[in-house]
């Protein structure tokens, strides 16, 4: 039982070196700590416990007493079995430290607490009991859960910035790559091109002189489209690896769409797909007038012109193709969107690549290289071009590009 209280004319007498120290002096050592303190018996029945339980608990020393099988009733649910299992093992001369459990405060709330114990003999080795001290750790808990989450957002932030190491590596070597066969490539195209000319031009004389009525005239045809094939791959081939030779000019964005209208409706035509335009105007800026802008004028022609061709050449007959030009911030986007075949998962995230073509089914189409010349002139416009695609649902196209290069 927790012990009486003491009277004012009980208080101990001021204390001489030499003598042997009052009870009275332990008593208010024990009354005074921050902690709360508990003596158990041998048995594991409460002798005595300080009045900091009110303070951690709501539940005054003799509330305490009066409680069966003290603390196990201050001890939240979840946490009592386990807390009853250490207070047995406590009775059979255990020691532990801060072993943290939940109290029920008498207020509705659940602090944390740690618990340490440890066995009491006197002189003679016989055993008193044992006393429990417990503190409240809530605060530190409530650290430990922040330093927890601030390691795990830490450690999130390790490999986000890993992953991007390795893509920008991964990138790098790609890059190196390419280059180095941009570079055989443009090479081997200037080559094919000298000899192509003559070629062409040879066939032309002949083609001049012969009457249609040589056998398998109508072949010939055949031979003119395919040196015009094998020279507009060539010209790719080059025209993807050589940096650009054209300087920046300010002009109408909206008079290019015109012009880029026109050009594209003998394709759109002979393929019976319709091509929607939605322009939205582009305000004015200080050195720039409404829907201007200052960059390389056929480079951007070359962007439409592709990215409206490829749409036209995934939609079927009857199909729309829709281009919107529009301002976004200080730059504009222009977006080409069609209701086509849609590009294969494993193919979108390789689509830029030269060589890399949705149109190998489709005979006489696609080398692969018209979307890497559209993302090379692109990005050596400061813009940036990214895909979204759903197979059988289309694609969509989305060019980003400063006002100003």
């Amino acid at each position: 039982m927790n012990a009486p209280s003491r009277s004012a004319s009980q208080k101990p007498v001021p204390h001489n070196p030499g003598q042997p120290i009052a009870p009275e002096y332990f008593r208010a050592i024990a009354e005074g700590t921050v902690d709360w303190e508990i003596w158990f018996s041998t048995t594991g029945d409460l002798l005595w416990v300080n009045d900091a339980v009110r303070r951690f608990t709501g539940y005054t020393p003799q509330e305490c007493s009066a409680m069966d099988a003290f603390p196990l009733p201050l001890i939240v649910e979840e946490d009592r079995q386990r807390m009853a299992a250490h207070l047995r093992n406590a009775v059979a001369g255990s020691t532990e430290n801060n072993v943290e459990f939940r109290v029920a405060h008498r207020d509705g709330s659940t602090p944390w607490m740690a618990m340490s114990w440890q066995p009491l003999r006197d002189d003679d080795g016989q055993s008193l009991g044992f006393r429990v001290s417990v503190r409240d750790v809530t605060e530190i808990r409530e650290l430990r859960e922040k330093l927890r989450l601030q390691n795990e957002h830490l450690e999130q932030l390790v490999q986000e910035r890993t992953a991007k190491i390795a893509q920008l590596e991964e990138h790098r070597l790609k890059m190196e790559k390419l280059a180095a066969i941009g570079e055989l490539a443009a090479g081997v195209a200037h080559e094919i091109n000298n000899p192509l000319a003559g070629i062409r031009n040879a066939f032309a004389l002949l083609k001049r002189h012969l009457p249609d009525t040589v056998k398998h005239y109508d072949k010939l045809s055949l031979i003119d489209d395919e040196i015009e094939r094998i020279s507009s791959i060539t010209h790719q081939m080059h025209r993807l690896y050589r940096p650009s030779e054209q300087s920046a000019s300010t002009f109408s964005i909206h008079e290019t769409q015109r012009h880029v209208e026109s050009l594209t409706l003998p394709t759109s035509r002979k393929h019976g797909v319709a091509v929607q335009w939605h322009f939205e105007p582009l305000p004015s800026r200080v050195t720039l007038g409404k829907d201007q802008i200052q960059l390389r004028r056929g480079e951007l022609k070359q962007v439409l012109i592709n990215l409206i061709h490829n749409a036209i050449q995934a939609s079927e007959r009857g199909q729309e193709v829709h281009v919107s030009i529009q301002p976004h911030g200080e730059r504009f986007q222009i977006v080409v969107s069609d209701s086509g075949s849609g590009i294969p998962e494993d193919l979108i995230d390789r689509i830029f690549d030269p060589f890399v073509s949705t149109k190998v089914a489709k005979v006489g189409q696609g080398m692969g290289l018209g979307l890497s010349v559209t993302r090379g002139l692109v990005e050596g416009m400061r813009g940036d071009i990214r895909v979204e695609s759903q197979v059988g649902r289309g694609a969509v196209f989305t060019v980003d590009l400063p006002r100003t290069l």
